[in-house]
């Protein structure tokens, strides 16, 4: 077990260190020997993991959306908004959801397929929908696939634009300012009025999360 645990740490520490080397340099630019060197790893360790940088690349992407866990709600949409926030509020500082994002948009070889992040984002975002569907809080009217496209596309647009502006500072309270103009076209008013939309709601859950883990932690 003892292995086990270390094996996961190495490759997470693997997966962060390349990731910082993608959002700094981009998916072009960046090689193994820096990567190795961010993560104080040896080639045998990397490459125990990962054959290729393509691979990393793709394990980044991967990783991004599977980082994004919130507590379950009575409403499911409300879990739609705080992925959102959670992700918004981790583009901040957090070296995976950086890397993701920069390899997703970045323009440039064609030698990694960025539309699995897209992919696997938007399967996510669908889900959550679905399960509001289910539950009743969205109009019949509202299509969830293409409503799920919608977001993943209109989030890739407003973490570009934050990161330009404000370094991604700005961005919850950008997304916030999404929600409240999409979200009335898409939710039932009984459902829509008991949304929190708060920019601040994202650093909150994070925080909750983290507390979550330490507890997880010292109880093993």
């Amino acid at each position: 077990m003892a292995q086990q645990d270390r094996a996961i740490r190495t490759r997470r520490a693997i997966l962060e260190a390349a990731a910082s080397v993608f959002d700094d340099l981009g998916y072009d630019r960046a090689t193994i020997a820096e990567v190795l060197q961010r993560a104080g790893m040896t080639k045998g360790a990397l490459y125990f993991h990962f054959a290729s940088k393509e691979q990393l690349a793709l394990a980044v992407l991967e990783e991004q959306v599977v980082d994004i866990a919130v507590e379950p709600q009575k409403i499911k949409l409300q879990e739609f908004v705080d992925a959102g926030q959670v992700l918004a509020y981790r583009l901040r500082d957090d070296p995976i959801q950086r890397g993701a994002a920069r390899l997703a948009v970045e323009q440039g070889s064609n030698h990694l397929d960025r539309r699995r992040s897209m992919v696997v984002w938007g399967e996510f975002v669908e889900g959550l929908l679905g399960e509001a569907r289910g539950r009743g809080e969205l109009l019949e009217t509202v299509v969830v696939r293409e409503t799920a496209e919608l977001f993943v596309g209109a989030f890739a647009g407003l973490q570009m634009m934050s990161q330009a502006f404000s370094n991604r500072a700005d961005l919850s309270r950008r997304l916030t300012v999404f929600y409240e103009h999409t979200l009335p076209s898409i939710a039932v008013p009984s459902v829509l009025v008991r949304l929190d939309l708060d920019p601040e709601r994202g650093a909150r859950l994070e925080e909750a999360l983290r507390r979550g883990r330490m507890v997880d932690v010292a109880t093993r």
